[in-house]
């Protein structure tokens, strides 16, 4: 099991305060025993829904120039302000997760890229989220700064500067990135390298 603190509700305490009343008529969510569930749940008492709290799903890539660098966000944007990291963000109701990709790409690098092979799926039960990343060529357009981007540069694998990275999760998907094209370079340990909270 995670480290996360769960509060009353079952959830963790922080997305808490954000899920407390009925979408359907409005009463009083309570946490505890719903017959024909395995688990405790929020229920409305009231019209009997049950309101089922599942992580949110964030798409990201690893744009790979033609010399085999990966291009890297300094974020413009809370959470991991100034710090860097994979361009990505929230899959969209009406996208599929490729899409998204390209989509989230584009609006944080100005590149155009084409996804390729998922480099990993990972799940970070702190932040409600699962990541995928997936391993992207870029076709088109001219690194830049964006609103969501304060910079965006290549770093080859041995360059990836680590202790600046902002998430666990992309901590992670550079990890087996660089195992997978460097398999000779020393990696960090994604454990032992402590991330606020975040993706």
């Amino acid at each position: 099991m995670s480290e996360v603190r769960f509060g009353p509700g079952g959830i963790p305490d922080w997305l808490e305060p954000m899920v407390r009343f009925c979408s359907r008529c409005g009463g009083e969510l309570r946490f505890g025993a719903i017959p024909g569930e395995e688990r405790d749940r929020l229920a409305c008492p009231s019209c009997g829904f049950v309101f089922y709290v599942n992580p949110r799903l964030v798409v990201t890539t690893l744009p790979i120039t033609d010399r085999g660098e990966v291009m890297l966000i300094r974020r413009g944007i809370a959470p991991g302000y100034d710090r860097w990291a994979q361009p990505g963000g929230f899959l969209e109701i009406d996208e599929t997760v490729r899409d998204a990709a390209i989509r989230e790409t584009l609006e944080e690098t100005s590149l155009v890229v084409e996804p390729g092979a998922i480099v990993g799926l990972y799940s970070r039960v702190q932040a409600a989220v699962v990541v995928v990343a997936f391993e992207a060529r870029i076709v088109g357009g001219r690194p830049s700064v964006t609103r969501e981007s304060l910079e965006t540069r290549p770093f080859a694998p041995d360059e990836i500067p680590w202790t600046e990275i902002a998430f666990e999760t992309s901590v992670r998907a550079l990890r087996d990135w660089v195992e997978r094209v460097r398999p000779d370079l020393p990696l960090p340990d994604a454990s032992t390298i402590q991330r606020a909270f975040g993706a």
